[in-house]
């Protein structure tokens, strides 16, 4: 008889679907079939069952938090069962040593933590009875029946295993020690905290916390633009003023003159430009795209994406949701026209049926099986729910995935951009810009949210002349980089290669998975939220001060780059290929620790910390600072509170009292301190870091009959 363990409780139930079955406590008996003829055992893990253990459980010398103590490097890891989960370990330990339990097969997800799951267990309970692996990308009837036909053997993933092993082991290595030595440090100067360190937490923590130092140092400069709308030959239309490629001019009063100047002065179209742009269709999703895509569309968050993909998943009506690749095999390419007749039966989808294009079989764009790894991109399954079925969190993500199929197969989408030059008066030059789509093409089936409407401009000739009607001046001013929303920072994991400037590690990057896996980076943003490093407001990422004291504190070192991510994936994939060592991958991890140790003990004396981030600073869980009270409103009996990008009226809900301060002044960060200050006593104290024409200088905020003035 054989004993199946799956890696999660639905997982087990669903594979077990295809059978006549009896449930039992823990477990699932399968009856005797034409595939196992003795019937089967189906089990379960919840999850890691197994963890590593605490570094008391190696020496208790190591129990207490001590400089002394680093670096912890076990002679031999060890695991133990995670406290919650002994009474199903105990179940599948018992299945495993039943006598007539013959051989196990492997069923965890098939990636490498759904191999160290399974394999960890087998450790843990002893067993040495042969293995096999289940290797399936969906939970269909047909792949199960056929993945239970063609089991691997079990050294075919066996090195996937070292892989999943090592990175735990080193990880365990990295996140204690450096954790425990930050911590130490930075207590030393008065921030009692745990600052948790890690791999991959710590250099995506550094590129957010590095966006917010940008977006700090960003000194705002003003500039006008001169719009002018002529009627040339009865046909009106708009134009921007341009000179050397340049529509922005930094000086209001030379702005005001062109204006002047050109104010109802005779024009002539002098030159039409024309460009087609062809816009092929999107490529199929992989984990990462989609948790972008479903943020970018529903603000979802990365974590929710996974959750409710996974859920499809367990349904049997997507493929694996942890895929890393964007392409499917050939073989997979021939189920699509039995897949798109069902998906084109439901109401919502049959207006774009019949496709334009019956097969991309022979499509390198989307089938290329060189491209696709463990597991081929996300797409429908043959199940094809009832979307009434579906929750609505379902429905939207099961909508993108099957409209980037049928996307898929259609033809490309072509735009015509148009630019349109008009002299006035022989001197100055207007740009007016705009575009017609010739060809919808794909855009027919994935709605597109267009950023800039650019307007649809009269059919025009060269030498036309008419006159300019009117002409304005808009003043704006430069933008600092906007900050990330959740979804771009799944796609800045991915992609976190273009932060090096080795382009040998660059390349490793992108062709390994960036920062995190297509399975762990909606839990390391998670994570970053559960540990005070990140807020999240409105879909946008904002650093803590606690994260801008690690960040700060950790300096240059490798662990806040992405570089080192570089150096290890580069490594533990040829872990998985068998062509690199485990031991020397951990023997390298040892020596960076304990090098880091050293040199960081050393160089602690140098830190400095910005006033702002040590008074924002909360040790411990951090206390929610938007509804503390700054000062009396100087326009109601309301109160002055944070509101995170600005502070503002507590009213505002009530009254609609429109009273603010800006958070940011000329430049300057505007404490809460400040403001406290500048409510109580009519005035803040001296304030430096103000800047203007790249000058900088002092000031008082002062309040002036009503209003906030700058004293100099």
């Amino acid at each position: 008889m054989k004993l199946i363990i799956a890696e999660k409780p639905d997982q087990g139930a669903t594979l077990a679907s295809i059978f006549k079955m009896k449930k039992q406590q823990g477990y699932i008996e399968i009856l005797p079939n034409e595939i196992f003829q003795e019937g089967a055992y189906i089990t379960w893990a919840v999850g890691h069952l197994c963890q590593l253990v605490n570094p008391e459980k190696y020496n208790q010398e190591w129990k207490k938090w001590d400089l002394t103590t680093l670096p912890m490097i076990p002679g031999q890891f060890q695991y133990e069962v995670t406290k919650d989960k002994y009474k199903q370990f105990n179940i599948i330990k018992n299945l495993i040593h039943q006598s007539n339990v013959t051989e196990i097969i492997h069923a965890g997800d098939a990636g490498r933590e759904g191999e160290l799951i399974i394999r960890n267990i087998l450790r843990m309970t002893n067993c040495r009875k042969p293995m096999k692996r289940l290797w399936i990308s969906s939970l269909t009837p047909k792949s199960i029946r056929e993945g239970f036909c063609s089991l691997l053997q079990e050294d075919e993933t066996r090195n996937l295993y070292f892989e999943a092993y090592t990175r735990a082991c080193a990880d365990w290595i990295v996140g204690m020690n450096a954790s425990r030595l930050y911590s130490l440090l930075l207590q030393k100067k008065g921030y009692r905290d745990v600052f948790s360190v890690g791999r991959v937490q710590t250099p995506t923590l550094a590129l957010i916390v590095k966006r917010d130092w940008e977006i700090d140092q960003f000194v705002s400069e003003p500039y006008w633009e001169i719009m002018a709308k002529f009627n040339v030959e009865g046909k009106v239309y708009q134009g921007k003023w341009e000179k050397d490629g340049e529509t922005r001019v930094k000086s209001q009063e030379l702005a005001e003159k062109i204006a002047a100047f050109c104010q109802k002065k005779p024009a002539q179209v002098t030159d039409i430009q024309t460009e087609k742009k062809e816009y092929y269709p999107p490529l199929l999703f992989n984990l990462s795209a989609l948790q972008a895509e479903a943020n970018r569309r529903y603000k979802f968050p990365p974590k929710k994406t996974l959750d409710v993909l996974q859920k499809l998943y367990q349904k049997g009506n997507v493929s694996y949701p942890r895929s890393d690749s964007r392409y499917v095999t050939a073989g997979e390419a021939e189920m699509f026209p039995d897949i798109l007749q069902k998906i084109g039966n439901i109401a919502e989808y049959k207006p774009f049926f019949p496709l334009p294009i019956e097969s991309i079989k022979n499509n390198k764009r989307y089938v290329n099986d060189q491209k696709v790894t463990d597991h081929y991109a996300i797409i429908p399954t043959e199940q094809v729910p009832n979307l009434d079925k579906l929750s609505s969190d379902e429905k939207m993500i099961y909508d993108l995935i099957a409209r980037s199929l049928i996307a898929a197969h259609y033809q490309k989408s072509v735009t015509e951009y148009t630019t349109i030059y008009t002299l006035v008066d022989q001197r100055a030059t207007f740009v007016s810009k705009g575009k017609v789509q010739l060809e919808e093409g794909w855009k027919k089936v994935i709605r597109h949210v267009e950023k800039d409407k650019e307007p649809i401009l009269p059919l025009m000739e060269i030498g036309e002349q008419g006159k300019v009607v009117k002409v304005e001046v808009k003043d704006s001013k430069t933008q600092p980089p906007k900050r990330y929303t959740e979804g771009q920072l799944i796609t800045l994991m991915k992609t976190a290669g273009k932060f090096i400037e080795d382009k040998e590690l660059e390349k490793v990057l992108m062709k390994s998975e960036g920062l995190g896996t297509e399975a762990t980076r909606a839990g390391i943003i998670t994570m970053l939220k559960d540990r005070n490093y990140i807020s999240i407001k409105k879909n946008i990422v904002y650093p803590t001060a606690k994260a801008k004291i690690l960040i700060t504190a950790i300096g240059g070192e490798i662990l806040a780059s992405p570089e080192m991510t570089a150096k290890w994936e580069q490594r533990l994939k040829e872990i998985s290929e068998g062509n690199a060592s485990p031991k020397q991958f951990m023997e390298q991890t040892n020596k960076m620790i304990s090098h880091l140790i050293q040199m960081t003990t050393k160089t602690s004396n140098e830190w400095r910390f910005t006033k702002e981030d040590q008074e924002d600073f909360v040790p411990g869980k951090q206390k929610k600072k938007r509804s503390a009270n700054l000062g009396k409103c100087l326009k109601c009996d309301g109160h002055i509170v944070d509101k995170g990008n600005f502070y503002g009226c507590s009213n505002y809900q009530k009254t609609k009292c429109d009273f603010t301060i800006s958070k940011k002044i000329l430049g300057k960060s505007i404490t809460q301190t400040a403001i406290k200050k500048l409510l109580a006593e009519g005035k803040t104290d001296v304030i430096s870091g103000f800047k203007k024409d790249n000058k900088e200088f002092k000031a008082k905020l002062m309040i002036v009959d009503g209003k906030i003035k700058m004293i100099f």
